[in-house]
């Protein structure tokens, strides 16, 4: 198959900054491996990264930066920050320590990465983050797992994510999220839009939806959240993998294929809940 990969149109987040609508996952990459994949993908095309502070690979994804030999105002990075930060002035020291690791002046967005309700901090946590914007160590802020009822008791304190990142894809849907989302200029971002071990990659319907487009299962998958607007960054470490990953912008599934993945939704007991899962 020609790989035919590009740069990454952008969306625009509520206070304009402008954020790429694919880019490269992180996790489970430790700092060795990071660093060895984030240049290559920089090279490929790649203009966005991801990573958390509990990926355990802020140091790896900032060499890997720092060796691309990009100019870091090319690139959007994107980190999140753990439990143990969830109020109005910890924020400030987990965004500094993330720097640190990071080795750079800024980040791009900032997330929650779990609301955590069970110490029920996540609304000053976010304030927090609000007060950041006003340093210029980072461009947007988010939120990351949240539900609706999460997201109500931000915006009853005036608090509007720019971004929410959360597990989507055809058999998870989240459609009461994602309208919620739109009503409140919230982009959605995806994590874990391939799936887990290839099951989804091998669904019937996604192999002959790629058969008759000549692309791959993954290709086809990632076809279906940037085609609804959403932004997502899959993980991969194998350059050709990569590339294709990437190469998304130059075919459309149709309408009746849209509606055929969207038809894969189904109940799933092992998906994280963000009222008893958190870090």
């Amino acid at each position: 198959m020609e790989i035919r990969a590009t740069v990454s149109p952008k969306v625009t987040l509520a206070n304009g900054v402008e954020m790429p609508q694919l880019g490269l996952g992180t996790w489970p990459m430790d700092d060795a491996e990071a660093a060895r994949v984030v240049p290559r993908a920089i090279e490929i095309g790649y203009r966005m990264i991801d990573t958390a502070e509990n990926y355990a690979n802020e140091q790896g994804v900032g060499e890997g930066i720092r060796a691309c030999g990009l100019d870091r105002r090319e690139l959007f990075l994107t980190t999140k920050f753990n439990r143990r930060w969830h109020g109005v002035d910890l924020v400030r020291e987990a965004l500094e320590a993330s720097l640190d690791r990071l080795r750079t002046d800024y980040v791009d967005l900032f997330l929650v990465h779990w609301p955590n309700p069970d110490q029920d901090r996540y609304v000053e946590a976010f304030e927090g983050l609000a007060r950041l914007l006003e340093t210029g160590k980072v461009r947007a802020i988010g939120t990351s797992n949240f539900k609706p009822a999460h997201l109500r008791r931000l915006f009853d304190r005036g608090f509007v994510p720019h971004v929410n990142q959360i597990q989507l894809d055809p058999w998870h849907r989240r459609d009461d999220l994602v309208a919620l989302h739109r009503r409140h200029g919230i982009v959605t971002e995806s994590w874990r839009p391939l799936g887990m071990g290839g099951a989804m990659l091998a669904d019937p319907v996604v192999a002959a939806i790629a058969a008759r487009h000549g692309r791959t299962g993954a290709q086809v998958l990632l076809r279906w959240q940037v085609q609804q607007g959403f932004v997502t960054c899959p993980k991969s470490s194998d350059p050709g993998r990569l590339a294709q990953n990437l190469a998304l912008f130059d075919f459309s599934l149709t309408a009746d294929e849209m509606a055929q993945l969207d038809g894969l939704d189904r109940p799933d007991p092992e998906m994280f809940d963000a009222d008893s899962f958190g870090h």
